[in-house]
């Protein structure tokens, strides 16, 4: 059986930070492939660089050197303006912080994406009803970010980021506002949700229990990654 084709792809990242006269390097030459449908942790201190590599990948950010491909495009080679397009398209977020919009309703929340990306009224409407059912909050869809728990809020961050089917999840400490009992059912939401669609995850974290669910874990560490120890 052939491997699964690969849809992260570094090479030679370099990221460089400017404090005042001093230049501090962040990202130092990177390599990395991830393939498609395996689920990688990123670890690290903070200051190590992880959420610098998560926006490299997702072309938030642009490197100093070196290139970015996701899902068999170049990042790095695109516009800022393409690479806005590429992100809306084809990757999907969840953060620490929920980032939902307070005036919006649950559907709402998960129906800005789709709109930004054309998806027809009817068709959202069947994704929305679809992801909020898989997420345990299909009677909360009329309900606004500031009557739910965080756990809650971070179950609809989890629908809104899935919701146009990403090719790649970029996960950024999503468990961190969380409670330990109600991050262990989010994460098991999570990886359970990534796996059945076959979407590829790179997630950053602190947490050993959130790294222990993925395929591996590596660690950032004075601007190299290596496999945790």
């Amino acid at each position: 059986m052939s491997a699964p084709p690969l849809e992260i792809q570094l090479r030679g990242l370099t990221r460089r930070f400017r404090e005042g006269t001093r230049e501090h390097l962040v990202l130092d030459g990177i390599d990395l492939d991830i393939a498609r449908g395996e689920t990688v942790a990123l670890r690290g201190r903070s200051g190590s660089g992880k959420s610098t590599l998560l926006n490299l990948v997702g072309g938030i950010d642009a490197p100093d050197a070196g290139t970015v491909n996701v899902a068999g495009v170049e990042v790095t080679a695109l516009t800022e303006r393409e690479r806005t397009l590429f992100r809306r398209e084809r990757i999907g977020f969840v953060y620490q912080a929920f980032n939902l919009v307070p005036t919006l309703s649950v559907a709402d929340n998960v129906r800005l994406v789709l709109e930004l990306n054309k998806v027809s009224a009817r068709s959202a409407s069947a994704r929305i009803q679809e992801l909020l059912d898989a997420v345990g909050l299909a009677d909360r869809a009329a309900s606004y970010p500031d009557v739910l728990s965080g756990g809650e809020q971070q179950r609809v961050a989890i629908a809104r980021a899935l919701c146009h089917k990403p090719a790649v999840l970029l996960a950024d400490e999503p468990t961190g506002n969380l409670d330990d009992s109600t991050a262990d059912s989010v994460l098991a939401l999570l990886d359970r949700l990534v796996r059945d669609s076959g979407h590829t995850m790179l997630v950053a974290t602190h947490s050993q229990h959130v790294a222990a669910q993925c395929d591996r874990v590596l660690e950032l560490h004075n601007g190299k990654l290596q496999p945790a120890a």
